[in-house]
């Protein structure tokens, strides 16, 4: 948990560590009037769509009445096109939209869907859906090849290289008013406001206007009074237009006036900088943290130099393999949801980067309980989160056996879609994306030029519209006094013609991964405030010691293994004082401390001065040994920010990744 200081008396919906446990929909299948299945919800006892023409209904009430067509065509910004929209059911409208934009749009614009679900369906009722649908198959194909396990929180989905989709699992107005973004055109759907009374209320109407802007739109089926009082009230205006087919009326209209910004209320110091030009944008480091960072922002259109005195993967990302893994905490707290949004994130991410796997596998990992205190800690766990199985679920020891291929002496967890990733090949695909250029060169120093910076380099100047420090260790030199710790690990490889078979990744206090290239790789020592990286013999007999205890079969399998034997590589990590990653804009930190200095002496102190940050600097550093997991939604959320996109994560998670966290938490401390 982030020492950020918060506000009393919170929910779970405010602090941002909501249950994660999600009732799927409850499925009824009709006969629609063209004699295909279609879903019925049991659960609201209403249809999903029309029976008799769901697909032109929904161009009728939200594609039409939005002017989709329209604005698509002329839509010329840099930003994307943002369609908001409440009930995501079968993703009808989605898909609709998704194509009224291809046809329209020009081939510059980008499309961002955001939609919310409170009760997904699963992959399989989506594809029987979609089968009956041939028109729209291929892009529901996508759709659901991505499709995320039913756990609360936002699931980005790359739909095509010009489109996103931001699943919102959850209540819908919870889900918005934690929304970081503004929306260009609502549609303001689900289930009629008689069945679902639950949804359609006064702080819905508010979440929605709270993201909104003085051009945004919205349209409904409905003309239910109680909604146009809350459209209304919101500051939205609202005229009635004949409906579709049987319905005589709907509402549609536009944002008249926005109301105050509350979300920053309690926390003025996160207040996001102003957009800036990113047309060229230097990434200080290329290890998975710079490269994954200048891909995102290469996808985005921005030409990118990666700067990097060791080239590519050169420091703590070019080991020979690295486990995707995270370790939860046994109740669920912001650092935690971060890291389980990063692992579902990461294994889209990679699916969609190498559907082949030719350099990661999703073969599974299993979190071994050592001992009795950790045998708890995992069963408090699961009661705490709840999460379908297929994200993570309990394995006894003779389970575990089975998974792992291999006899395990402990219970587990079985993280079914972690596994691991070959991080130089990673890294040397990403920086292989179109507009992006490595200069092998060392930074000096920069400063303010123009509207952008210039950057001394080892090779010469260059000058840029914006900066991204992802460096690592020697990120520190650059973050303004925020404090950054070094942390040595080796990892021990032992090369064989022959060695046992292992089908998932083990981990304990330290991890074995499944062989490859006659290859077994195992770790990994840790050793703080060291940077040293030569590699020792006394930490290759460390790593056999910690194999012995993690999975004795398998070290008795391989024998009596001689530690002068093994190759072995040491790197140095870096990690904040709280182990979460700094990801975000890099503060001014003196004139946090003159503007904030007052906390010192009164903790809930309120100020309306937004935080001071270098104008087009950021930061994604302290990744620490779970870099792999927690670098690409890091540099999504950054290039998010940047391109004046959604957040991948709600606000509450935004600002605990915030590098000013530390400045505030020193400042209530009096320190």
């Amino acid at each position: 948990m982030s020492d950020t200081p918060s506000r009393p008396a919170q929910t779970d919906a405010d602090t941002g560590t909501p249950a994660l446990t999600v009732e799927p929909a409850e499925l009824e299948w009709r006969r629609d009037a063209e004699d295909r299945e279609a879903p019925f919800s049991a659960r609201y006892d209403d249809v999903y769509f029309s029976r008799h023409d769901g697909r032109e209904e929904s161009r009728f009430v939200f594609l039409a009445h939005n002017r989709l067509a329209e604005r698509f065509g002329a839509w010329q910004s840099a930003r994307p096109f943002v369609v908001g929209e409440t009930g995501f059911g079968t993703g009808l409208n989605m898909l609709l939209a998704w194509a009224c934009f291809t046809d329209n749009a020009p081939p510059s614009a980008r499309l961002h869907l955001v939609s919310t679900e409170k009760h997904p369906m699963t992959r399989e009722a989506l594809a029987r859906i979609w089968q009956s649908w041939p028109d729209l198959a291929p892009r529901a194909e996508t759709l659901i090849a991505q499709w995320p396990d039913a756990v609360a929180g936002i699931h980005r989905l790359r739909l095509d290289p010009r489109v996103t989709l931001d699943l919102h699992i959850g209540d819908a107005a919870e889900s918005l008013s934690a929304l970081e973004g503004q929306v260009d055109a609502w549609f303001l759907d689900g289930f009629a406001p008689a069945k679902n009374p639950d949804m359609w209320h006064a702080g819905l109407f508010h979440a929605m206007a709270s993201a909104s802007h003085g051009e945004t739109t919205f349209a409904t089926f409905t003309c239910a009074g109680f909604v146009r009082r809350g459209l209304a009230e919101a500051g939205f205006s609202w005229r009635k237009v004949p409906g579709f087919g049987r319905k005589r009326e709907m509402l549609c209209g536009s944002l008249a006036s926005a109301p105050d910004d509350e979300a920053r209320a309690a926390t003025p110091w996160f207040t996001p900088p102003a957009t800036r030009r990113a047309a060229h944008i230097a990434v200080i480091g290329a290890g998975i943290a710079g490269t994954s960072m200048a891909e995102a922002l290469a996808r985005r259109g921005s030409q990118v130099t990666l700067i990097d005195p060791k080239g590519i993967a050169g420091g703590a990302s070019g080991n020979p393999q690295a486990a995707l893994y995270v370790k939860l905490a046994a109740e669920p707290n912001r650092q935690s949801l971060f890291y389980l949004a990063a692992l579902q994130h990461a294994h889209r991410w990679l699916s969609t980067l190498d559907p082949e796997r030719t350099f990661w596998s999703d073969c599974g990992l299993l979190a071994l309980a050592p001992h009795e205190r950790e045998n708890r800690r995992q069963r408090r766990f699961l009661d705490h989160y709840g999460l379908p199985p297929s994200v993570v679920a309990a394995c006894n020891t003779a389970d575990a056996s089975r998974l792992a291929g291999i006899a395990v002496e402990n219970d587990a967890l079985h993280y079914g879609s972690a596994g691991w990733v070959d991080p130089g090949a990673l890294c040397r695909r990403l920086a292989d994306t179109p507009n992006v250029t490595l200069r092998q060169a060392s930074l000096a120093g920069y400063h303010a030029h123009g509207d952008g910076w210039q950057l001394e380099l080892s090779d010469g100047d260059l000058t840029v519209d914006q900066i991204v420090i992802t460096a690592g260790p020697a990120s520190a030199a650059w973050l303004d006094g925020l404090p950054l710790q070094p942390i040595r690990g080796q990892v021990s490889m032992l090369e064989r013609d022959a060695l046992p078979a292992l089908n998932r990744v083990l981990c304990a206090e330290g991890y074995v991964l499944p062989p490859r290239h006659r290859t077994l790789t195992f770790g990994a020592t840790f050793h703080p405030n060291d940077a040293d990286t030569a590699v020792t013999e006394a930490d290759h007999r460390r790593n056999l010691e910690e194999l012995a205890r993690t999975a004795p079969a398998l070290a008795e399998a391989l024998g009596d293994i001689d530690p002068a034997s093994l190759d072995g590589r040491a790197a140095v990590r870096a990690a904040s004082p709280d182990k979460t990653p700094y990801a975000g804009p890099l503060p001014m930190a003196a004139q946090w401390r003159e503007d904030y200095a007052a906390l010192a002496k009164d903790a809930r102190r309120r100020f309306s001065t937004p935080g001071a940050h270098y104008p087009g600097v950021w930061v994604s550093a302290a990744h620490g040994s779970r870099g792999m997991v927690s670098a690409p939604l890091c540099a999504e959320l950054i290039a998010s920010r940047i391109h004046a996109e959604p957040l991948p994560l709600p606000r509450a998670l935004v600002d605990h990744l915030h590098p000013g966290r530390r400045l505030i938490a020193e400042l209530i401390r009096g320190q």
